[in-house]
């Protein structure tokens, strides 16, 4: 851990940064805000090098050691960002004092909630350790999707009915709090997003194409919007590069996402790719789409 460039006020910003490129992406967009954030990386999840910022690298679960880096290093504001993979286990939990009370319950939510259930168990505990948690959003909000099309293509008739019936899966699914995406094709949910995330559920989709078990004549769309009930300040449905190679290998013509409350990552880079390979983008509103629920 290096603190060699200590704040002045006890205000910095925190990056708890998971998996994926979104961490980085907010940490140089907090620099050129003329922030100085200090970057703890999650052990097993994050894979980026992060020796050009003062940062640590910390156990998901180990709020007694984060707890002290926001001390130490004059901590106020935190965000998460980035992919989780795995839920500590209870070992790996190790509480504050400030904390120690909410351990049963902490071990609760892991055994049987659901993920927006443990983001909200993971904001409580940063909370309770002194520091504030924002939305990513907050720090880069040019990451948002609007409403309308990127790039070159626009969806058709046929994709706007499948992009009716993948919003409404992925309200239904994010009712349960189990994921934020889903796969439409010919006006037919044919895939929900579980934890393998979407570019697993986009290449089981690929499988079911190649297997005839999903029509190959009708190409398809992906929808992704936050879960009803979730919280905005930790993770906000995202899109990049990946997810156009992988609508693309799954034979779709589009990816739709909810404006204002997703994030689009190097989009420069994604829109060519869509254009490439003829596939829209397009920022949706639940509720002018389907009246709001």
């Amino acid at each position: 851990m290096s603190l060699d460039s200590r704040p002045d006020t006890k205000d910095r910003l925190a990056i708890i940064a998971g998996g994926g490129l979104l961490p980085l992406h907010v940490a140089q967009a907090a620099k050129l805000h003329g922030e100085n954030p200090f970057i703890i990386a999650l052990a097993n999840e994050s894979e980026r090098d992060w020796s050009s910022f003062d940062h640590a690298t910390l156990g998901i679960g180990n709020f007694k050691a984060i707890s002290g880096v926001f001390r130490e290093a004059g901590i106020g504001r935190v965000v998460m960002s980035g992919a989780v993979r795995r839920r500590p286990d209870w070992r790996d939990i190790k509480p504050t004092l400030r904390s120690l009370t909410k351990v049963p319950s902490v071990l609760s939510t892991l055994l049987s909630g659901g993920d927006d259930a443990v983001l909200k168990m993971a904001i409580e505990l940063i909370e309770t350790n002194g520091a504030r948690v924002i939305g990513v959003q907050e720090i880069v909000p040019e990451l948002l999707a609007e409403i309308g099309t990127l790039g070159r293509y626009a969806p058709g008739t046929e994709d706007l009915a499948d992009i009716e019936a993948a919003e409404a899966a992925a309200i239904a699914l994010g009712h349960l709090d189990v994921g934020q995406g889903a796969v439409a094709v010919g006006g037919r949910v044919v895939a929900l997003e579980g934890p393998e995330g979407t570019d697993a559920m986009l290449e089981r989709v690929g499988k079911l194409k190649a297997d005839g078990r999903i029509s190959s004549r009708r190409k398809g769309v992906l929808v992704k919007l936050c879960k009803p009930q979730q919280d905005l300040r930790a993770d906000l449905p995202s899109v990049g590069p990946s997810t156009i190679k992988g609508a693309k290998a799954a034979g779709l013509a589009g990816i739709a996402v909810e404006a204002g409350r997703a994030l689009v990552l190097e989009r420069d880079e994604m829109i060519r790719l869509a254009d490439e390979a003829g596939l829209f983008i397009t920022g949706i509103d639940r509720e002018l789409l389907r009246g709001g629920r």
